[in-house]
């Protein structure tokens, strides 16, 4: 090569260093050396402006949507550990701050009935965050990605504002279920399987969402109720419950009845079949009342949530049985007590209509009852 010729090379080298970036597309603003280089290489404006059209803002979009799934993954793992219990029996870590101090948590926990509720409940809101945190991402990774696409976004956030507004107006009481929803679950009024008062409707409830809740009353009838609707709610299977059983004994022998009744609990607290399900002994509080039929005696006992209805049954049983053992029989036609000795073996049990046989001991029957003699 002759010194000539080196000499317009060096000068046409010079020249394209110093070559702007290509005009009048202002697309190589944004990768000014990559369109340098490539207009370099080629000599050609078009193809250094496409090499920022179909390499570079691919390539951001790419990073964009990566990002996004790997933030995606990173929270909802995050979460999904928040929700995980650290132990079998212990609360998972996204609900000790709600109701760790709530009275009767412990007592609960004593009696196994936590760990389960808590679990459905840490499961539904997490799946709940993890929901909203997916839509804000991908909602922001949208927004990005139109705008590496020279979307200009001023007109299409006023129309989602406008859009947003309207439906605001349109849907106010389904925005209300669901922030109900999600401080019913944030509080854990109640639960799937609770037996539960919410004043439209009393019975189990069998299904818990943001927008409705599902529940069977005892006639098998299912409620479907909009938790917005919700103003009072009444659980029965929170914490612990309390059995009361009021039984009528008449104006006679009150002292000898109530400590056939206190016997009577005593014997079903020791009992290992009904113990566990006892959270304190049953105790008979004495004449509750006293009515036109006589004195009303209440014995209470304490039990476990999902046990009371259990150990409510079998208490009046034990309670009728001992009365009945120990000669106090239940007219069932006038809803008295009557009264009697003690019956010989092998006597006949005094009944209503055999009671005017023993009326010199026992009183005079009449159709209102039993009235003793002065």
């Amino acid at each position: 090569m002759t010194p000539l010729h080196q000499i317009a090379a060096a000068v046409r080298t010079d020249l394209i260093a110093t070559t702007p970036t290509p005009r009048p597309s202002p697309s190589c603003e944004h990768a000014q050396e990559l369109c340098r280089w490539v207009y370099r290489q080629t000599g050609q404006v078009w193809a250094a402006e496409g090499s920022y059209l179909f390499l570079v803002k691919p390539l951001r979009v790419l990073l964009i949507v990566t990002l996004a799934i790997l933030a995606r993954s990173l929270i909802h793992r995050m979460i999904s550990r928040l929700v995980r219990s650290t132990t079998g029996v212990s609360s998972p870590t996204l609900l000790r701050p709600l109701r760790e101090k709530v009275p009767g948590t412990l007592l609960r926990d004593a009696a196994g009935t936590l760990p389960e509720r808590r679990r459905q409940r840490a499961e539904a809101l997490g799946s709940v965050l993890r929901s909203i945190t997916s839509a804000a991402i991908f909602v922001i990774a949208l927004m990005l990605v139109l705008g590496e696409l020279s979307i200009n976004l001023a007109p299409l956030l006023a129309s989602a504002g406008i859009v947003g507004l309207a439906i605001g107006f349109g849907a106010q009481n389904l925005v209300k279920d669901f922030v109900a929803g999600m401080f019913m679950l944030l509080e854990d009024q109640y639960g799937v399987g609770d037996v539960v008062d919410v004043g439209q409707a009393s019975g189990t409830v069998e299904a818990v969402g943001l927008r409705i809740t599902t529940i069977r009353d005892a006639q098998g009838v299912v409620w479907y109720i909009r938790n917005g609707e919700i103003l009072r709610v009444g659980n029965k299977s929170q914490g612990w419950a309390q059995v009361v059983v009021d039984i009528p004994v008449g104006f006679a022998g009150v002292q000898e009845a109530t400590e056939i009744l206190r016997t009577a609990a005593s014997e079903m607290a020791d009992d290992p079949a009904w113990s566990d399900d006892l959270i304190e002994a049953p105790e008979v509080l004495g004449v509750e009342q006293i009515t036109a039929d006589g004195a009303v005696l209440r014995t209470t006992v304490k039990t476990t949530s999902e046990s009371q209805w259990r150990v409510g049954r079998e208490l009046r049983r034990c309670l009728t049985d001992a009365l009945d053992r120990a000669g106090i029989a239940e007219r069932l036609g006038a809803g008295r007590v009557l009264l009697r000795p003690s019956t010989p073996s092998g006597a006949e049990p005094l009944t209503p209509n055999s009671a005017t046989k023993t009326l010199g001991t026992v009183g005079k029957v009449t159709e209102s009852g039993l009235d003793h003699a002065p």
